[in-house]
């Protein structure tokens, strides 16, 4: 054990051991796997708020029914906040996994892959979220020099429960940045205990 607190364990994983870093570390810990809790829940709920979401009016006689299958952006928004809830919910796993074996911290491996996987939804779901928002937006006002309808003064019920859904969306992308911050300080505090335990040794 160094002088710095930091030792390391039979496994090469690097162990805490001031009261001071296990607090710290304790408490990452437990907002990991909440955010994560949040962003499946949330993701799952924009999933099938937009998905289950349609409206069927009666036009000259034809009855013209509005699906999200209707607008590319909301498919996409649709499939990124599912891929979102079924990561976040094997991480969940993890995290609980690890709390109960009581192991606290992970190798670089590992820890690369989690930063790589938060980096890559936290991208996903901002990119989804946009692209709806920008389409919702079209279908609010309209575009009149293209002569696009104002969509939502026909299908009111149908936007508005779109609109909670990429509400929904924008809660789980935003989580996704907070994450990734946690994600990428877990990984990299690993390069530093090493430095410390390097620097120790002289």
């Amino acid at each position: 054990m160094s002088y710095l607190g930091v030792g390391v364990s039979p496994g090469n994983v690097p162990v805490y051991h001031g009261s001071n870093l296990k607090v710290v570390d304790r408490r990452v810990r437990i907002a990991e796997l909440v955010l994560r809790c949040l962003i499946c829940g949330l993701a799952v709920l924009a999933a099938v708020l937009i998905g289950t979401d349609t409206q069927v009016k009666e036009i000259f006689t034809i009855k013209k029914e509005a699906k999200f299958t209707e607008m590319k952006a909301l498919v996409f928004l649709v499939i990124a906040t599912g891929i979102a809830a079924a990561y976040s919910f094997v991480q969940v796993l993890r995290c609980i996994t690890s709390m109960i074996r009581g192991n606290v911290l992970f190798n670089k491996p590992l820890a690369w892959a989690i930063f790589s996987g938060d980096q890559l939804m936290a991208y996903l779901s901002l990119a989804a979220v946009a692209a709806a928002a920008q389409s919702a937006v079209f279908a609010k006002l309209g575009q009149t020099e293209l002569q696009w309808m104002k969509i939502c003064n026909m299908y009111g019920k149908y936007c508005n429960q779109v609109g909670e859904g990429i509400a929904s969306a924008l809660m789980v992308s935003l989580s996704m940045v907070v994450l990734s911050g946690i994600s990428a300080f877990s990984l990299f505090r690993l390069y530093g205990e090493n430095k410390g335990k390097n620097s120790s040794r002289w």
